[in-house]
């Protein structure tokens, strides 16, 4: 009974077995009645022609009587015996109940006995006699018809009440089976086509993303049970899927927060490296804007003394006051104006303590300070390392310049100490000791002509000294004013096509960086003395100046359609070519002078540039050294 009440399919799984059950039942009983019928119309037939049979034995007898022969008394006994049989014959005993209280088996017994007691004797007694008594056959005759007919109707109406059970039984196994369909129909229709509806439409509203639906099916059986797990599991995922949504929506945030950082580092790049040794303006603007985005600050850098081991604060975003080491007062960069950021969720909040360092140097740190409650993701963190990679970047940039800046200043200060000292110390020191040959000779009293030549060395000395200083200053403004040596070749010709009034040509390929400062110095000097001495002595209407990087060598020729050279040996005590020989050995190279053969000179120097030497000899050295060390 408990699994009828907790199974639907035991339910419609016995409602069918119960209609299977009644029609079986209906089909057993109808077929046992029509078992029990047969042979009731045969048993009617034969009782019904025991009725005629006694009518002919009468009619026997009496022809018998009237006239006496063997052929009547033999047709008598045909009869006679035909009768017995029919009336023991298996048609008209099977139809009868063997229970003898049945009416109808009492009917058969008295049947038997008026026919055996009363009109088989008569018979006999006739045949016998050959004197038929009219009035006892009469009687004896009625009173087995009689008898025999009551037989006839009792076995009519036994007949008929089987029919008519058969009826009632059939009546009331479909009266069970409509009963049973109606119960099951109302059970499939309130437990099964209902709920089988409102899970479908749970179904279609959840493929709709409506989670708000529910079946509320009440019960234990398979459906209820079924529509209760859906109904969970819509709540499920309702919450699920609001979860699900909230974390889209989050991570949605996140990624356009993240973008929008990505998008200021990458704008605060420029500001980083663009913004010269003030690293405060450069970065607070970018900080700044990363605390908004991120909703955190303060955030505060701090820079390792190379010097003393201690770190010195340089920039505090939202700060009430001055870092102590500010260097600008005229700068805001760190304060916010006019209403200081105060710090109850920063201050008493965590701090995240970030290395700002390039490889293994420890530059400084990065404070960036959050509230308790705020918990930082992965990509926030990985966006504040990339913060503090940047900003480390740009101190190590930073530093560097600087550092490049230091030693720039004092090749720089190299370069001019040589030149002053292979030029203008050494006209100086020429000129010092003329001017001592002139006193010995003053306190000697030497006639005044030897006193005049001295004069004269003095004069040419001191305009030779003029012209290197103003070579020297004009050499080094061009250096200092342009952006390498190409730029101040290119404002040399230009000096020298407006001196000239004639056009000098400019031909450069060396890559960029591949000369020092004092190798640039000392062919810009070579090409402007060149220059100078085409514009002095060659009467040209021409000239080229070519600069090249040929076979990991510089080549540099200075060419002139002037009057040329009486020979390819120069002149001899020619101060500038002199200097460009001195200057030429400096390199490492040499200078060559000759005449072209379509007319004019060519100065032309070639050398290694020092880059140039050091890749040379670093595939020579390595393994000099790899032996030594075995």
């Amino acid at each position: 009974m408990k699994l009828l009440q907790r199974s639907l399919v035991a339910r419609i799984v016995a409602s069918l077995l119960a209609i299977s059950a009644m029609a079986l039942i209906s089909i057993v009983v109808t077929m046992a009645v029509a078992g029990g019928s047969r042979g009731d119309a045969a048993a009617i037939n034969v009782a019904g022609s025991l009725r005629m049979n006694t009518y002919q034995i009468v009619a026997a007898l009496q022809r018998f009587e009237r006239t006496p022969s063997m052929e009547h008394q033999a047709e008598v006994h045909v009869l006679k015996r035909r009768f017995e049989t029919r009336l023991a014959s298996d048609n008209l005993t099977g139809a009868i109940p063997v229970s003898e209280a049945h009416e109808l088996r009492q009917q058969y017994r008295l049947v038997l006995s008026r026919w055996h007691n009363e009109l088989a004797p008569e018979v006999s007694q006739a045949v016998a006699s050959q004197h038929v008594r009219v009035e006892a056959l009469n009687r004896a005759l009625d009173g087995l018809v009689g008898e025999i007919d009551t037989m006839v109707t009792q076995l009519e109406q036994n007949t008929e009440a089987k029919i008519r059970l058969l009826s009632a039984l059939q009546i009331l196994f479909l009266g069970l089976t409509a009963v049973v369909v109606a119960i099951a129909l109302y059970d499939i229709r309130h437990n099964l086509v209902a709920p089988l509806r409102q899970l479908m439409v749970l179904a279609r509203e959840t493929a709709r993303r409506n989670f708000s639906h529910r079946t509320r099916l009440r019960g234990s059986d398979e459906l209820a049970m079924l529509g209760s797990t859906f109904d969970d599991m819509a709540e499920q995922l309702a919450s699920s899927y609001a979860e699900l949504e909230a974390r889209v929506t989050y991570k949605t945030q996140e990624l356009e927060r993240s973008n929008q950082v990505m998008r200021v580092l990458h704008d605060g790049s420029r500001w980083l490296y663009g913004g010269g040794n003030d690293l405060c303006t450069s970065a607070a603007p970018m900080l700044r804007q990363v605390e908004q985005l991120l909703e955190i600050g303060p955030i505060r850098l701090s820079i390792n003394d190379p010097h003393e081991d201690r770190q010195i604060p340089i920039l505090a975003t939202h700060a009430a006051r001055r870092p102590e080491y500010c260097r600008d007062h005229d700068c805001h960069a760190c304060l916010i104006d006019p209403n200081p950021m105060t710090l109850p969720n920063t201050e008493e909040g965590e701090c995240l303590l970030l290395p700002v360092s390039v490889g293994d140097e420890m530059l400084g740190t990065l404070e960036i300070w959050h509230a308790r409650d705020r918990r930082l993701s992965d990509s926030v963190r990985r966006l504040l390392n990339a913060l503090a990679d940047q900003l480390a970047t740009a101190v190590y940039l930073q530093r560097r310049i600087e550092e490049e800046q230091q030693v720039s200043l004092m090749n720089e200060r190299t370069i001019i100490a040589r030149e002053l000292h292979d030029s203008l110390a050494q006209s100086l020191s020429y000129l010092k000791m003329q001017v001592a040959r002139l006193e010995r000779m003053q306190s000697k009293g030497s006639p005044r002509e030897m006193q005049a030549a001295v004069f004269d060395e003095l004069r040419t000395g001191l305009n030779s000294a003029y012209r290197q200083l103003r070579e020297l200053l004009t050499t080094f403004r061009l250096k200092l004013e342009g952006s390498g040596l190409q730029s101040a070749l290119q404002q040399t010709t230009e000096e020298f096509s407006d001196r000239m009034g004639a056009p000098v040509e400019l031909h450069y390929d060396v890559p960029p960086h591949l000369l020092n400062p004092n190798e640039e110095i000392h062919v810009l000097q070579i090409a402007r003395e060149a220059l100078s001495n085409t514009h002095k002595h060659a009467q040209a209407h021409w000239a080229a100046v070519t600069v090249q990087f040929q076979n990991a060598r510089i080549v540099l020729r200075i060419e002139d359609d002037g009057v040329g050279l009486a020979n390819d040996d120069s002149p001899p005590m020619h101060y500038g070519l002199v200097i460009m020989r001195d200057r030429a050995n400096t390199l490492g190279g040499e200078l060559r002078l000759a005449n072209r053969a379509e007319g004019g000179t060519r100065v032309e120097v070639i050398f290694t540039p020092q880059t140039a030497r050091l890749i040379t000899r670093q595939p020579v050295e390595e393994p000099t050294i790899h032996d030594h060390g075995n």
